[in-house]
């Protein structure tokens, strides 16, 4: 058969901006996919020179409402490396549970109101919470715990403010942290039930041989520090990103297509991050992981919900742990070391891993401490190439489904990599033509 059909999916819902998608078979066969983006270009980078180097932090939170964290985090780094300032071990901590915070508060969202709903039949969150309320519920009171994390270092849950570079603008008390702690700990059932609720949907057979890259650290499962490594050999300081990356424009798309120089797509983000560092989980979560059903080399991109629910209990372990051993440092919260970072010209790199993968930052100051160029890849952009991938597998795999069926699992494709195609939460427009 040599009829021509074309899926298109003019919005896409339940994912983070604004964006459509067209399939174009022949036959059976996929002859075209674009993942299209079209919201206009949000010129941080531009509009980032120029600026002090103590601006930087909020100005890049306002980046994303979801993972505000992840940028700021990302950009302290990177002027750090170049200020020479090394971060004391209280406050190294504290990043790490902002970023607990920031793990929880997203994956919550993205489980329960994002993702869930493609599994269980239900277009919607809320038409899903009238059949499982009590799991949303659950999911919500998850996400607020989050938050509340994110308050307590940041000042508010969205784009917090408290973050800076040498450390923070005021150190918590330990009294206040350890208020925390009742939520966490009905958080750590709560994750449980997300485990157990994810673990039992039902998953498309589909796998594919993506090469994985994340962040990995020598002694913890990696957040905000790391080399880069892959699956296939890759393993680079941060300053070495754009020796193995490249971004390059794409006619109908206004965000860059990356990949590795002279390989192609590469995935980043939980299922990254899970298969590359799974020797970095306590050994108690590895062991749910497998009786999850996902184990390295998991290959099916549609598991990844499992993995998120996985990272999430990691999460708000980590989180507990962290405030139960918290003590303040002895220098002046607004000080770092007892001295103020002073401006210094050069250039800096970081990567961390944002909820949805990895994250990379560079900035050139000059000796003013003003900026002379920045550059910021999100997950996103590294993803968009593999998720065109994907599609024309599950669409070509599932070539025989009506219409309605095939759009519904192609958008379902596309929201497990849970995209942050920018601020504003719209859904993709999916069209399949075939011929």
């Amino acid at each position: 058969m040599n009829k021509a059909r074309t899926i298109k999916v003019d919005m896409l819902t339940r994912v983070e901006g604004e964006g459509s998608v067209y399939v174009r078979f022949r036959g059976d066969k996929v002859a075209e996919v674009k993942l299209k983006i079209f919201e206009p270009p949000r010129l941080f980078e531009a509009f980032l020179r120029g600026r002090h180097f103590r601006e930087v932090p909020d100005i890049v939170a306002r980046i994303c409402g979801i993972c505000p964290v992840a940028y700021q985090m990302s950009a302290v780094h990177a002027l750090e490396s170049i200020l020479g300032i090394q971060a004391p071990p209280a406050v190294r901590a504290l990043r790490r549970l902002l970023y607990c915070g920031e793990w929880i508060e997203s994956h919550a969202l993205h489980v329960y109101l994002l993702h869930a709903p493609d599994f269980l039949g239900y277009p919607d969150a809320l038409t899903m919470a009238r059949h499982h309320g009590p799991a949303v519920k659950a999911g919500l009171a998850l996400k607020k715990t989050g938050n509340q994390l994110v308050i307590a270092l940041g000042g508010r849950e969205i784009h917090p403010v408290g973050a800076r570079v040498g450390g923070f603008y005021r150190m918590p008390a330990t009294q206040e942290l350890a208020q925390l702690l009742p939520a966490l700990r009905e958080a750590r059932d709560q994750a449980l039930g997300m485990v157990e609720l994810v673990r039992t949907l039902d998953f498309p057979a589909f796998e594919r041989n993506y090469e994985f890259v994340a962040l990995r650290h020598p002694a913890e499962y990696a957040m905000n520090e790391g080399h880069v490594v892959s699956s296939q050999g890759i393993d680079v300081a941060p300053e070495q990103f754009n020796e193995c990356f490249f971004e390059k424009h794409i006619g109908y798309t206004n965000a860059l297509h990356s990949g590795i120089k002279g390989r192609g797509s590469y995935l980043v983000g939980p299922l990254a991050r899970f298969n590359l560092n799974f020797d970095r989980l306590p050994a108690h979560i590895q062991q749910l992981a497998r009786d999850s059903g996902v184990e390295p080399p998991c290959r099916n991109p549609f598991k990844s919900i499992i993995v998120r629910a996985i990272e999430t209990l990691l999460a708000v372990e980590e989180a507990t742990r962290i405030i139960e051993e918290y003590q303040p440092p002895p220098e002046d919260p607004m000080r770092l070391g007892g001295q103020e970072p002073a401006p210094r010209a050069g250039v800096g790199h970081a990567c961390t891993e944002a909820p949805r993968g990895t994250l990379y930052h560079r900035y050139e100051l000059d000796s003013h401490g003003l900026v002379v160029s920045a550059r910021i890849v999100p997950p996103t952009a590294q993803n968009q190439k593999g998720i065109e991938e994907d599609l024309w597998g599950v669409a070509e795999q599932s070539a025989s489904l009506n219409e309605e069926r095939l759009r519904l699992l192609c958008e379902q494709s596309i929201r497990n990599y849970d995209p942050c195609i920018s601020c504003a939460t719209h859904f993709l427009r999916l069209d399949i033509q075939r011929s």
